[in-house]
């Protein structure tokens, strides 16, 4: 009896202390939250008094061997305390005229499982009287706290490769404007790509985990770009196919000839359907990329990874065509960037488009992504008279809002308002004065206002159609744009690069743009068959609607 009682005590013992231990991704995550919350927040450290980033690493080794949470807690407690006493200045006045957006702001993780009721506290006391400064946010502004820190990493050390995540992880947390729309919490991420980090075994890895976390921040202005001897993005590491296209139904339909003598070879042409590439459908192709391609809708998704797709590095690949209901493979050979991209090399071959022009039954036409300010009073005499013009902003354009906003609007109007982060209260964010347009003119144009969008529209396009908008004669036609608004921040790191909306863009009456885009007031997509029939059913259905106003 004594025996069993004795066995059933050892099992109840090691039961208990195996349910006290913590893994190491519940570690590295608790500890990454608080190490970015001390960066931003403790005077001392956000004052740049101490190396905070040598601190980590100093610390990492002993967190490592922490088993249970009282002595996980017991570390993180010690190391606020190390740091010195803090000056009690709470409550903080809360400043005046300045109207906060909060959908970001999220410390609700003080409360953490592994943490003891005394580090709660000490991490709800800093945040009470937390770093302030008389920093004012602008273009070059650094969330890194000096980003040449992080460009020098020895990425064969785990620490190493913790550290860089940590600053990475935190300056999305703290300054993203639009965190609280990913499609899953950005905690979420921190612990599933954690994983990742640790197990890297070389550089190519490392990076290959960071840019699976980047697709996660749901933002078209993400790109993500390997260096040096694990480049993933280099044009002389890839051969490609010599045309482009759209992602139609699950097929790809080409819909631009980038090296016509190699397209001809093969048959291509503009309307050509794609349906599988080296023996994988167009659909399962969709589905594999979703880790390496960020974009906020599905629409720039589609439309990023059709270049992803038609690049290989491998020079022999089998390409599945659709024609006449009829399935053909063929074995092509791909060509490197010159070969490939020939067009844009050969003299003539590029065809040029116009900036502007009259198009029949009076109605003007305007190529944004062509046209510069210098060119607008030209456009301005040429189409003044017209019944309508179409702005066809399925390109990026040249800066040329304004001069044309003064034309189309009879007042100035308010356009758009944005939110910057308040940096007295990381992760907290502020509305600012709205962007205006146009001014007093009874000269204004009278005629309808057409504005043509797709998943092109990105960024100063999106921008620049929500300017137009405000003409009150303006009909939006086309497709979702990108949804991705505002400026970029740019990273450069030793070994890759990456980049993401700082900002964040609105309607004067606050809706949302990120990830949904400038919304069409008529929607028309692209059909395989209109492509193949050599029209431009966007522009086609803007001349019907200027006709019938349907």
């Amino acid at each position: 009896m004594k025996k069993i009682i004795l066995f059933l005590f050892i099992v109840f013992s090691q039961t208990i202390l195996s349910a006290a231990k913590i893994t190491e991704t519940e570690k590295l995550t608790a500890v990454c939250k608080v190490w970015g919350f001390l960066k931003y927040y403790h005077p001392t450290v956000a004052n740049g008094e101490v190396n905070w980033d040598k601190q980590l690493l100093e610390k990492l080794p002993k967190i490592e061997k922490a088993q249970t949470k009282e002595e996980f807690s017991l570390i993180l407690e010690n190391w606020i305390d190390d740091l010195g006493p803090i000056k009690e200045i709470a409550p903080i006045p809360e400043p005046k005229d300045v109207e906060f957006f909060d959908k970001n702001f999220d410390l609700g993780w003080f409360n953490n499982k592994l943490f003891s009721k005394k580090l709660s506290k000490k991490l709800k006391f800093i945040e009470d009287n937390r770093f302030q400064s008389n920093v004012e946010f602008d273009p070059s502004f650094d969330g890194f706290k000096n980003i040449n820190n992080y460009n020098n990493f020895d990425y064969s050390n785990k620490n190493n490769r913790l550290l860089m995540m940590f600053a990475f992880w935190n300056v999305i947390e703290y300054y993203y404007p639009y965190k609280y729309v990913m499609d899953q919490k950005w905690s979420i991420t921190l612990e599933q790509i954690l994983p990742l980090v640790i197990d890297a075994k070389n550089d190519k890895e490392f990076y290959l985990s960071i840019k699976k976390m980047s697709s996660k921040i749901n933002d078209s202005h993400v790109e993500f770009i390997i260096y040096g001897a694990f480049a993933e993005t280099g044009v002389s590491d890839f051969y490609y196919f010599p045309a482009t296209g759209k992602i139609i139904d699950e097929k790809l339909v080409v819909t631009n000839i980038l090296g016509d003598s190699l397209a001809e070879a093969d048959n291509i042409k503009i309307g050509t359907v794609i349906t599988k590439i080296n023996n994988k459908t167009i659909k399962e192709l969709i589905e594999e990329n979703r880790d390496q391609v960020c974009a906020s809708n599905e629409s720039s998704y589609l439309d990023k990874l059709v270049t992803q797709i038609l690049k290989s590095h491998l020079e022999n690949v089998n390409v599945e065509f659709l024609k006449d209901e009829k399935y053909e493979t063929k074995s092509m050979i791909w060509a490197d960037y010159h070969d490939s991209h020939r067009n844009e090399f050969k003299k003539g071959a590029l065809k040029k488009n116009e900036k502007f022009k009259l198009l029949d039954n009076n109605i003007g036409y305007v190529n944004m992504g062509v046209i510069k300010p210098r060119h607008i009073p030209d456009m301005i005499e040429a189409l003044k008279s017209t019944k309508a013009i179409v702005f066809d902003i399925r390109n990026y354009p040249q800066i040329t809002w304004e001069l044309i906003s003064n034309f189309l609007n009879p007042q100035e109007k308010e356009f758009c308002r944005y939110t910057h982060p308040y940096l007295n209260y990381p992760g907290k964010y502020f509305w600012t004065e709205g962007r205006k347009c146009g001014f007093e003119n009874k000269d204004n144009y009278k005629g309808k206002v057409i504005v043509l969008l797709n998943e092109d529209s990105i960024s100063q396009s999106e921008w620049t159609a929500m300017c137009f908008q405000t003409a009150g004669n303006t009909t939006i036609i086309g497709s979702q744009t990108a949804g991705a608004d505002g400026n970029v921040w740019e990273l450069d790191f030793k070994g890759f690069h990456t980049r993401y909306s700082g900002i964040g863009v609105y309607y004067p009456d606050k809706r949302e743009t990120q990830r949904i885009g400038i919304v069409p007031d008529i929607e028309v997509k692209p059909t395989i068959k209109g492509i193949q029939e050599g029209k431009d059913e966007v522009l086609d259905r803007a001349l019907l609607f200027v006709e019938t106003g349907k």
